[in-house]
């Protein structure tokens, strides 16, 4: 979501009544060590205690959808190592953030509390409990400067590291991971890869056409199946670690295919078991978003269009990944099958409907002309439906 958009929210929330940095907030508490866990069960006014270093973009955007009045973080939420506007965008959507690394937010405070914060001050039924830092605008967009000048040091650090982890994971290159059998077929299909991000929503929006024409097979990787319901589709296949997908898109009767660790650990294979829901599971190094692209490149997919998959280095960084190591080996095999959704957006121009319909008039229109030259019969009750016309327009 744009900055700029963003800096328009507080006043936007003040006219609509919604809570202003500088005054108390009071709501209830709701606490979650996991952001994605606990956004699913947040309601307009409540305080989120939360224990998440580097708040990133996915996550505020989340929090901000989700209407909290409040954030406290048992964490940093920006520890300066790169330029994450996470922090920025919950201050320019008017939500109060604090941070309180030393108070021991999960001991002091407990799930429905009600809250009062005013500052850094967090008090239950009056009596003050703890006190942290507030994080507000001015001071986070100075944060956000000072870390962009220091982007030489993150990107140093990650490019070492996904040099370190290139031999690990040369399994993703050599084509050695075994994927199940599938109910869905890839053979000679366009397949869209739908991702949990920042902006898998818009580029939903904007491929909504390609998608009705084209009629891609759809693999939405762990809580990319929420975005697909909540823009009204179905997704055919699931993968991931079962993390972060709501149960409804869980049962939607999509197939579902558990992302495990290389050793066979699959601690998402636990969820689905208790709703019992069949799935299958894939050893595999890398990031969920890698196996299902390879998955579809080894089962014989034409073309494979990603939604809301992470490019840039700060987006590997948001997600707490400190090399790519894993992206960097798949797109050397994919190739260029892979297509990210803005390309499709922008070259995909569908067929006019209007168009069809006019060439269908203009073909009948000639082939009734036809008739009516070569046959009498015609040709005189055309004469006789002339004379009609004629006497009544008065020509």
């Amino acid at each position: 979501m744009a900055t700029a958009s963003r800096r328009r929210l507080p006043a936007l929330l003040s006219r609509r009544g919604g809570p202003r940095p500088e005054a108390p907030i009071e709501g209830t508490a709701r606490l979650g060590t996991r952001t994605k866990h606990l956004v699913k069960r947040l309601r307009p006014g409540d305080i989120a205690v939360i224990d998440h270093l580097n708040i990133d973009r996915i996550a505020a955007e989340e929090l901000i959808d989700a209407g909290v009045a409040a954030v406290l973080n048992a964490s940093p939420s920006s520890d300066g190592r790169y330029p994450n506007a996470g922090p920025l965008m919950l201050a320019h959507a008017g939500v109060g953030l604090v941070d309180a690394p030393e108070a021991g937010l999960f001991e002091l405070l407990k799930e429905g509390d009600r809250l009062r914060v005013d500052g850094g001050t967090v008090l239950v039924r009056g009596e003050e409990v703890l006190h942290g830092r507030v994080l507000t605008a001015p001071d986070l967009e100075r944060q956000l400067e000072e870390q962009r000048e220091r982007i030489d040091e993150a990107l140093a650090e990650f490019a070492e590291n996904t040099v370190e982890h290139v031999r690990q994971e040369t399994d993703l290159l050599t084509g050695s991971i075994e994927f199940p059998p599938t109910r869905a077929s890839f053979r000679d299909r366009q397949v869209l890869i739908v991702v949990r991000g920042d902006r898998h929503r818009r580029d939903l929006k904007a491929l909504r056409a390609y998608i009705r024409d084209m009629r891609p097979l759809i693999v939405a990787v762990d809580g990319g199946a929420n975005g697909l319901l909540e823009a009204g589709m179905k997704p055919d296949v699931i993968l991931g670690d079962m993390d972060s997908a709501i149960d409804e898109a869980l049962a939607c009767g999509a197939e579902l295919i558990v992302h495990a660790y290389p050793d066979g650990r699959a601690p998402g294979c636990g969820r689905l078991v208790e709703m019992g829901l069949r799935h299958s599971v894939v050893p595999a190094a890398g990031t969920s978003e890698d196996v299902a692209m390879l998955m579809a490149y080894e089962k014989g997919a034409e073309l494979i269009v990603s939604v809301g998959a992470h490019f840039n280095l700060v987006e590997f960084l948001d997600r707490k990944r400190g090399g790519m190591s894993s992206t960097f080996l798949t797109r050397l095999r994919i190739g260029e099958k892979l297509v990210d959704a803005k390309g499709v957006s922008r070259l995909y121009q569908p067929a006019s409907a209007l168009r069809p319909a006019l060439l269908f008039v203009l073909a009948f229109l000639v082939l009734l002309t036809i008739l009516v030259i070569t046959s009498p019969a015609l040709n005189d009750v055309f004469e006789l439906f002339w004379l009609k016309v004629r006497i009544w327009l008065g020509i």
